[in-house]
Order: C-alpha cells, then sequence, then structure tokens
C-alpha cells in the first residue's frame, strides 16, 4: 500500500518561508518521479513543481526563484521550501506519484499566508 504523508503547513506572513515535506512509503521512493501541487477551494489543481528520480526539478512561473523541490532518497523524503512566501501561494499542498499503473496523493496541508 502506498501512503503519502505531508506535514509542515501552517500561516506565514507575506514574504516568509515555510518547508513542506512528504514522507513515502509502500514505493521504492527513489524511482519515481514526484510532485508537489496545490489548490485553491473552487479552483483547479495546479502542478508546482516536480523532480525526476534522477533529481531534475521543473516549476509552475509563478514559483520559479522562491521555491525549491528536493529529496532525500535514503528517508524517503520529498521536501518543497517555499520562500518569499506572496498571498496568493495560500492552499492545501499536496504530494503526488504515480505508481503500480495509478496515481497517488497525500491529504494535503494548509498552507496560509496573510499579514
Amino acid at each position: 500500500q502506498v501512503h503519502l504523508v505531508e506535514s509542515g503547513g501552517g500561516l506565514a506572513q507575506p514574504g516568509g518561508s515555510l518547508r513542506l515535506s512528504c514522507v513515502a512509503s509502500g514505493i521504492n521512493f527513489k524511482l519515481y518521479a514526484m510532485k508537489w501541487y496545490r489548490q485553491v477551494p473552487g479552483k483547479e489543481r495546479e502542478l508546482v513543481a516536480s523532480i525526476t528520480s534522477a533529481g531534475s526539478a521543473i516549476y509552475t512561473d509563478s514559483v520559479k526563484g522562491r521555491f525549491t523541490i528536493s529529496r532525500d532518497n535514503v528517508r524517503n523524503r520529498l521536501s518543497l521550501q517555499m520562500d518569499s512566501l506572496k498571498p496568493e501561494d495560500t492552499a492545501v499542498y499536496s504530494c503526488h506519484t504515480f505508481a503500480f499503473g495509478r496515481d497517488f496523493w497525500g491529504r494535503g496541508t494548509q498552507v496560509t499566508v496573510s499579514s
């Protein structure tokens, strides 16, 4: 059974930082690409960042230069370092992988950016 569990969300002020983590189990983590998505109520889920098994990363334009995705293949952990946060970054952030022919999602962690 594949499980993805996020942590690290919370409240941050504009210009502040948060670090999200996602711990994976049930898969050989180092073999799989991983992604961070975010969703605001009433809007479509948005891909924020992704990282390949080899460690290559891509970002949506709105977070380039502010967010950094990384992975620790020893601890089976995916991370998202979020700096220079903006109110429009407020959302539920979820990690994702595609394994055994299907999508797997974590439950998500709320990030709120507000003064």
